[in-house]
Parts: structure tokens; sequence; C-alpha cells
């Protein structure tokens, strides 16, 4: 095991999106997590095959039945030995379950609890259903999101799931065990995507507060409402992106594709953007992506081709960096940020459901007879091989 996190020990109670992303992160970067899943393979989301299923990576699975009499004492045996633990049910739920926080910091004064929620821990719609799209639309982020003539976009589940729910309750609680480490407490962070969402935005309430910033859709420097930042077609149906802001940049970009000596307006008369914008249209429609790439990529002209999925890995920056790597026969992203000395690795491929039950469990301080007492009893999942 490797990374910076080498030594911390973590437990993840199994849910969907931001919950296992957040665990992913910690682990690729050498933390040892214990996902604790439910002792049969149950779908908690769009069916997924487990081994494609990426977030689970680089973690081992223990299948604990927490509706089981002896269920929660498992777990909270877990937490006598871990730095943190983190879960992403509703308000209540854990705490019915006898894994709460109020149980697990008395077994472990030193745990950082996370909680990973949409609405977070209070609030009038803290017990009610959601996903990406709601928690974001409330922050304003997802409004802002989309062209000036047709309806906000969803941004995949990027922004709230992962950017303002996994990032979040991964920088809390680091946060939280850093602090532990001087003061021998721990705490409950309150990790909620509506909360992450709106700190996102801050650099945009920053400009509107300012009056810098168009409370609509596509008027704006960084939404397509600026000629110079967003995205084109080329001759062949495909697009590529430009981003020159700085005037240096624009200037660069002018020239290379030939508009310079146009009579053109000022780059910041926003009154003029939508007839530049159909400038660029033309003249990006003359030449295939390609073309463009050959001609722009690698300037200042703050440009690149906009990739599907199928073209990212092979890309030349992306595969001199290693961007993506084959783990497991599947291409994926590889662990990220860069570190000089503790370099993260992918150890494990993703876990099916109790895979590793009794090599973890050993592993955390149980004795054989007690693990299969509990899978005797039910508590505990079996491997498919111990069937």
């Amino acid at each position: 095991m490797t990374g910076p996190l080498q030594g911390l020990r973590m437990v993840e109670i199994a849910g969907i999106g931001p919950g296992p992303f957040c665990a992913m992160l910690l682990a690729d970067l050498g933390a040892d997590v214990v996902r604790v899943d439910r002792p049969r393979e149950v779908p908690l989301g769009t069916p997924v095959a487990p081994k494609f299923d990426l977030t689970r990576r680089n973690r081992r699975s223990v299948a604990i039945d927490l509706t089981h009499s002896d269920g929660a004492e498992v777990v909270l045996r877990l937490v006598d030995q871990a730095d943190a633990l983190i879960e992403g049910f509703r308000p209540g739920v854990a705490e019915r379950l006898g894994i709460g926080p109020e149980p697990c910091l008395d077994r472990n004064p030193r745990l950082v609890y996370g909680r990973m929620t949409g609405w977070g821990q209070d609030g009038p719609l803290a017990g009610s259903a959601g996903h990406d799209a709601n928690y974001i639309a409330l922050t304003g982020a997802l409004n802002a999101i989309g062209h000036a003539d047709g309806p906000p976009v969803p941004p995949l589940n990027i922004v709230g799931d992962y950017g303002g729910g996994a990032l979040y309750l991964a920088l809390g609680v680091m946060a939280a065990v850093f602090e532990a480490g001087r003061s021998g407490r721990g705490q409950v962070v309150d990790a909620a995507m509506v909360d992450g969402s709106a700190s996102l935005m801050t650099p945009v309430y920053g400009r509107y507060a300012a009056g810098l910033w168009h409370d609509a859709r596509g008027r704006n420097v960084l939404d397509g409402g600026a000629h110079f930042y967003g995205v084109y077609e080329t001759r062949d149906a495909k697009y590529v992106t430009i981003a020159a802001i700085e005037p240096k940049f624009y200037a660069e970009l002018l020239e290379r594709i030939g508009l310079v000596g146009d009579d053109f307006p000022d780059q910041w008369d926003e009154a003029a953007w939508p007839k530049m914008r159909a400038r660029f249209e033309t003249v990006f429609k003359k030449r295939t992506r390609d073309e463009w790439q050959d001609l722009l990529e690698g300037t200042d002209a703050c440009f690149a081709p906009v990739l599907s999925l199928s073209e990212t890995a092979s890309h030349p920056h992306m595969a001199d960096r290693g961007t993506f790597v084959d783990f497991g026969g599947t291409v994926q992203p590889a662990p990220a940020p860069r570190f000089s000395r503790t370099k993260p690795n992918l150890r494990l491929p993703p876990a099916t459901s109790g895979e590793h039950t009794i090599e973890a469990l050993g592993d955390w301080g149980f004795k054989l007879s007690e693990i299969v007492k509990l899978q005797e009893s039910g508590a505990i999942g079996r491997r498919r091989d111990d069937n």
C-alpha cells in the first residue's frame, strides 16, 4: 500500500454517488478503507456490473447485515480501530441501525464521523429524497449552466455528487482527522451537497455582487456568452474549445485563425459578443477538428479539441502523463492528484459484495472462530466460494 494516506483506517458504509467516490479518493491516496456492503449484491442505483463500478476500487468489501441484532456490533468493532467512518443515509437512519455518531464516538472518541447527504442533516428538506440536479438547483448553479435560448442543462452529476459532495466530504474528513491528531477528539462532519455546490459558486456570487455577472444564462464570460470562451462546431461536425480570455491570448487567437486586420469591436464589448460569436462560428466551420488541432494545439490561443470518451486516453498529452490507465482490463482515470514522494497507485479492482469479509475482518482484529460464528448467525455474509 502506498500514498500519503498510508496508515489511515476508514470504514465506509456502502451507498451510491458521492459516498463511494469520496471513499475511492481516499483509498486511491493510500487509506485502508473497508467497505461495509449488504450480504447480497443489491443494486443501490443504476445497475452496473461490480467490475465496472470503478468507484469501488482500491478497497476491500465486507458483507454485514445491519438489520441483524449483531450487525451493528461488528461495525462498532471496526470503528474501535478506525480513524474515520463515512455514511450516506438519510438523517436518522444510521441512528436507527445503531451505528450513529453517539455510539461510534462513545466507542472511539477520536473518530471522525463523516455524513454525506444532499440537503444536510437538518432543515425543512432534510428528510426528503433527491439527487444531484435537485441539490444544485437550489444553489443557483443549475440555472447558470446552459444556452441563453434554452433550459438549464444538468452538468452530468459532477457539480452536486462529486464536486459539491464527495470532494467536500473528503476535505472535511481529512481536516477533522488532522484536528483530531492535535486535540485527541473526533467530531461529526455534516457534508451536504447543497452546501458544497453553493461553495463552488463563491466566485460567481462575488462577481454577481460586484455587478459583473448577469443572472441569466449565456450572457457571461464563462457560460458561453463571450465569443472568446466557448465551443465551436467544425467542418466535420465535431467540436473545439476556445478560452482566450486574456487580451494577449485573444490577440494570438485572432492572428492564428486569420482574423487579424479585421475591424473588430473591443474584446470586452458585450453588446458585440453575439455578432462576434456568429463570425467565429463561420470561421471554425471552415476546417476539421484535426486541422484546427494541428494549427492551434500547444499555442497560447487557449485551444483544445472536444474529445469523446473513446478518444481521451490516446491523446498525446494524456498518454504522456498517464492520466488514464488500464487496470484489471478496464481503462480508467488514474489516482489524482500526484505526489513527488508518496505516490498513490491502483491496488485492488472493484470488489463484489463481501468479497474480502474473512480477510478484512481478520486484519481488523476478528478471530476466525468469531467470523465463522457471525457467518452462521447471518450477521455477516459469506464469500461466494464459501457457500
